[in-house]
C-alpha cells in the first residue's frame, strides 16, 4: 500500500483508538424525529409537525404512501395522512433515514461522487432489505430498511477526512482504505447515535460471510442485500460459493434464486428503491 494510503490508515486508526475521530452528528431533523417515536406520549400530531418543518422530507413520505408498496384504496394527500398510514414506529424510521442523505454531499467533486455513489448503494440495498424483510422474516420492515440506509455510514468519515486534508490518493488507494476501516467506523457511529443494539453490529457484520448467528437478524439481510444487488456483475462476491453462506439458510431463501427474475419481488424492491432515492 502506498505511503499515503498508510499515513490515512494509521492517523484514522489512531483517531479511532484515542477517542478523537470526529464523528458525523445525526441531522436535527432526525434526532427530533427519534425523540419523539421514543416518547411515550406523543402523537401522530406531534411528529407531523416536526415533519413538516422539512417540506423536502415531507413531500417523500407523502410520495412513499402514494408508491405500490403501501398504496391503499385512496391517494394519500398530505403529511397527516401519511404518518397515519405508515404508523409512528415506520415514519420515524424512514424520516431518519431520509434525513441522513444531506450527510452525504462534498465540495471537492471527487468526494462528492463518491458519497453519493455511497448514498445510491445505501439505498439500493435498503430497497432490497425492506422486501427481503417483509417477505422472509419477522424483523421490521423499517428496521431493515434502516440498516441498509446505515450499513456503509462508516464511509462518511474517511471520506471528509481525505477531504479537509486535502489528499491526493488514487481511487484504487482510497477503496482500500475505505474496505478495511469502514465497518469499524461505521458501528462506532451507530453506538455514538445510539442506535438499536441490533443494528449496531451491522457494519461489521455484513460482510462476515461465514457467521454463525441462532437466527435471521439485521446483518443478515444486508449482506443477502448486497449479494442480490452484485449478482450477475464482475462484483468478487459473485465468485464466492454462496451455498456456504448459511444467512441465507436462516433467511429462508434459495441462494441460487436470482431474485430479480422474480416477477412480483423484483417490482417491489424497484418500487422500494425508487422511494429511497
Amino acid at each position: 500500500m502506498s505511503t499515503i494510503a498508510e499515513t490515512i490508515k494509521n492517523d484514522l486508526v489512531d483517531a479511532i483508538e484515542n477517542d478523537k475521530l470526529v464523528l458525523p452528528t445525526l441531522p436535527e431533523a432526525a434526532l427530533q424525529v427519534r425523540e419523539i417515536a421514543e416518547s411515550d406520549d406523543s402523537s401522530i400530531a406531534d411528529l407531523v409537525k416536526v415533519i413538516s418543518n422539512d417540506t423536502a422530507l415531507s413531500a417523500r413520505l407523502i410520495r412513499v404512501c402514494n408508491s405500490p408498496l403501501f398504496r391503499g384504496a385512496r391517494a394519500i394527500e398530505n403529511l397527516n395522512m401519511a404518518v397515519s398510514r405508515l404508523g409512528m414506529a415506520y415514519t420515524s424510521n424512514l424520516a431518519m433515514g431520509l434525513a441522513m442523505e444531506q450527510m452525504f454531499q462534498a465540495t471537492s467533486d471527487m468526494i462528492d461522487k463518491r458519497l453519493r455513489a455511497t448514498w445510491q448503494s445505501s439505498t439500493e440495498v435498503a430497497g432490497i432489505c425492506h422486501v427481503l424483510a417483509q417477505h422472509y422474516t419477522r424483523l421490521k420492515p423499517d428496521q431493515a430498511t434502516l440498516a441498509g440506509l446505515v450499513h456503509l455510514i462508516g464511509v462518511l468519515p474517511i471520506l471528509r477526512y481525505v477531504e479537509d486534508q486535502d489528499l491526493q490518493i488514487s481511487s484504487l488507494m482510497l477503496d482500500n482504505v475505505i474496505e478495511e476501516l469502514h465497518p469499524r467506523i461505521g458501528s462506532l457511529i451507530l453506538k455514538k447515535w445510539d442506535f438499536p443494539t441490533e443494528l449496531q453490529s451491522v457494519p461489521e457484520e455484513y460482510q462476515n460471510f461465514q457467521r454463525q448467528v441462532p437466527s435471521a437478524d439485521y446483518a443478515d439481510l444486508v449482506m443477502v442485500a448486497n449479494l442480490q444487488r452484485v449478482a450477475g456483475s464482475e462484483h468478487p462476491w459473485t465468485e464466492l460459493d454462496w451455498s456456504t453462506i448459511s444467512a441465507f439458510d436462516r433467511l429462508g431463501l434459495d441462494p441460487e434464486i436470482d431474485m430479480s427474475e422474480e416477477e412480483d419481488l423484483n417490482a417491489q424492491m424497484e418500487a422500494a428503491m425508487a422511494l429511497l432515492q
